[in-house]
């Protein structure tokens, strides 16, 4: 339900927490689903998973620390309540996409499915992150900055960074992987696109 504009209406306390954990879950199940499939997307996510690739190191734990930086970004350019939430929304991602391994054990899934899921579950959570005013850090904290001072769609910043994500990606991981890995992205932020605007739901 969208927020009333006549009267500048916000969300409570409950409804913020219960919006941001829901859109934290179903980020983090994209996120599984595209490990599963060994695939990778863009943003800060995207940088976390190839590095966890190559290194073979823990993907939660590199996705935290990659965001650590842009907290303070958040907390300078849209202030402490924008920046609370973003931190617990990466913590919540990186808890729950960790959880969901031995909880959820994927033993196959084609790397279409895997893309074309991924894309439609992180990009609604991703919505729902917007709308409670939170975000999962990185590229996607410029991006809401960038539409809400110059009206430049949040999902065409994405796309912008996440083509040249792949433009590397390409020299570290199999050509297949990475088509199937940039539909994914595609869709995430199509859905980004078409969705998210600001006049059509007030957040704090």
């Amino acid at each position: 339900m969208k927020a009333d504009l006549s009267t500048g209406k916000r969300y409570t306390l409950f409804e913020d927490v219960q919006g941001l954990i829901v859109a934290s879950a179903q980020a983090a199940l994209g996120i599984h689903l595209l490990r599963a499939a060994g695939l990778v997307t863009g943003g800060t996510a995207g940088t976390a998973l190839i590095l966890a690739y190559a290194f073979d190191w823990n993907f939660s734990a590199v996705f935290f620390l990659m965001n650590i930086p842009f907290f303070a970004f958040a907390w300078i350019a849209r202030g402490p309540v924008f920046c609370a939430k973003s931190a617990g929304t990466v913590t919540l991602v990186s808890l729950m996409a960790e959880a969901l391994e031995p909880l959820l054990q994927v033993a196959h899934i084609h790397p279409a499915a895997a893309a074309a899921l991924f894309g439609i579950s992180a990009g609604v959570g991703l919505l729902g992150l917007f709308r409670h005013s939170g975000s999962l850090g990185g590229v996607s904290i410029v991006a809401m900055i960038l539409q809400d001072r110059f009206g430049f769609r949040a999902g065409w910043t994405q796309l912008t960074h996440d083509l040249i994500l792949f433009a590397i990606a390409i020299w570290l991981l199999p050509l297949d992987r990475v088509a199937w890995s940039l539909l994914g992205a595609m869709i995430l932020n199509a859905v980004i696109a078409f969705n998210h605007r600001r006049d059509w739901y007030v957040v704090n």
